[in-house]
């Protein structure tokens, strides 16, 4: 037995990575190849350079290709930035027979009605997700399909960006020689890879603290809530600690990863790390107490940011499921404890193996990795209803006379409007990159 294959391409501020995994028997998730590289070319989740954004999702792409044997062309993208917003909006159609059952074609043409709402200049609709549904006054249903009714109404969470900022990233992806196949908010995408349904059901917030941005998606009643995005990351910390230590941004980026701390109050007064001195300088003793209140300072700020959309969103007393963390800045130390203190929810950190069953290098399933893993996941959901395709219900999407490698594949149906993409000859350039 063979499924399809999927490519998610994360897009991040300090990284990009390209993870390609495939749907097994089970429905959980292979992961069967990552790659990493670091990302130069992005500030605060929007594409500030095409060229070294490209030459960054190049070495991604060719290095997730040598792991896994599969020749990327079609990825799924994942879209964050501080452009990004949210509204709600309500709608109705009346139907003429009421005793027909309604189908699936009314609710995409409830969403169709919503991608024709007016936008803001210079913004497009990204997501139309349909929360609760009313069938002749009939509220709170979740399921419509197979029930009978005249009139159809339901909520929606639209969520938005400007149209500058999704036009560059389709253009680094196709200038990198693939084809966009889905673009999905990363918040969406990391609540796909470290939330469970049950989480989801009792009421839960995914704070996903990236190097540009930090993330946050509500769900209650399994159903999404509230979205944001919050200008600040990992990366601000780090220029935090380079200007409060007057140290280099690169040994700032370090010290944060080895021993930077979330709560001050667990460092001893007396622990010190030294760091090299620019050239002919002596070296440079910094306390880790001071650093960690540095650190503990800008996660305040963050965390504050976040409760306020939780109390915003009007939720606050109905998340059972707390808070989880995930992202980069999860991964310090100590995060659990102060967001419990601040916000005074429960709080698990969120790995990425909710739904994958292996991956070829488990170390690197680690928060960082939540928004790649989702986009593998929603890609599969959304393109690949089917738990398992063999081979002869497949089609493979790209014809390549290497018979060796494997084929990303789709079905003809959501090929069709795909045949007149140009696909950019690969220009196979290696570059060094250090790991995140």
């Amino acid at each position: 037995m063979n499924s399809e294959i999927v490519v998610g391409l994360d897009i991040g501020t300090t990284k990009i990575a390209c993870l390609v995994g495939r749907k097994m028997e089970n429905n959980k998730i292979e992961i069967l190849g990552i790659g990493k590289s670091e990302s130069i070319g992005v500030t605060r989740g929007v594409v500030t350079n095409i060229d070294r954004t490209v030459q960054s999702i190049r070495t991604a792409v060719e290095e997730a290709e040598r792991e896994s044997g599969v020749d990327i062309r079609l990825v799924n993208v994942g879209i964050a930035g501080q452009h990004i917003k949210s509204l709600q909006h309500r709608g109705m159609r009346t139907r003429r027979n009421q005793e027909e059952e309604i189908t699936k074609t009314d609710i995409d043409a409830l969403i169709e009605d919503m991608h024709k709402l007016v936008m803001l200049p210079g913004e497009e609709i990204i997501h139309v997700l349909p929360q609760e549904f009313t069938i002749d006054s009939e509220t709170g249903i979740k399921e419509p399909i197979g029930m009978c009714g005249a009139r159809l109404e339901a909520n929606f969470h639209i969520i938005t960006g400007q149209i500058t900022a999704i036009r560059n990233i389709y253009k680094c992806v196709t200038k990198a020689g693939l084809n966009v196949e889905g673009l999905t908010l990363e918040p969406l995408g990391s609540s796909a890879a470290v939330l469970s349904e049950e989480e989801k059901e009792a009421g839960v917030v995914l704070v996903d603290i990236g190097g540009g941005t930090t993330d946050v998606a509500i769900f209650q009643d399994g159903i999404i809530r509230h979205t944001a995005v919050i200008p600040f990351g990992g990366n601000i910390i780090t220029e935090d600690i380079k200007q409060g230590c007057t140290i280099m941004r690169n040994h700032a980026e370090l010290l944060k990863v080895k021993f930077g701390s979330a709560l001050a109050t667990e460092n001893k007064d007396n622990e010190i790390v030294c760091i090299p001195g620019l050239k002919g300088r002596d070296p440079k003793e910094i306390s880790l107490r001071n650093l960690s209140q540095i650190i503990q300072a800008r996660m305040e700020e963050i965390i504050e940011h976040v409760y306020y959309e939780i109390r915003n969103s009007g939720f606050e007393k109905q998340l059972i499921g707390g808070i989880v963390l995930t992202g980069g800045g999860s991964q310090l130390k100590h995060m659990k404890q102060l967001v419990e203190y601040i916000t005074g929810m429960d709080c698990r950190i969120g790995f990425p193996n909710e739904h994958v069953v292996k991956a070829k290098n488990e170390n690197l399933l680690i928060p960082a990795m939540s928004t790649g893993v989702g986009l593998v996941i929603q890609g599969l959901e959304k393109f690949s209803p089917a738990p398992v395709l063999t081979n002869t219900e497949s089609t493979t999407v790209i014809s390549n006379t290497d018979s060796k490698k494997k084929k990303s594949s789709i079905s003809d149906k959501d090929r069709e409007g795909r045949e007149g993409a140009s696909l950019l000859s690969r220009i196979k350039e290696f570059f060094d990159a250090e790991e995140e």
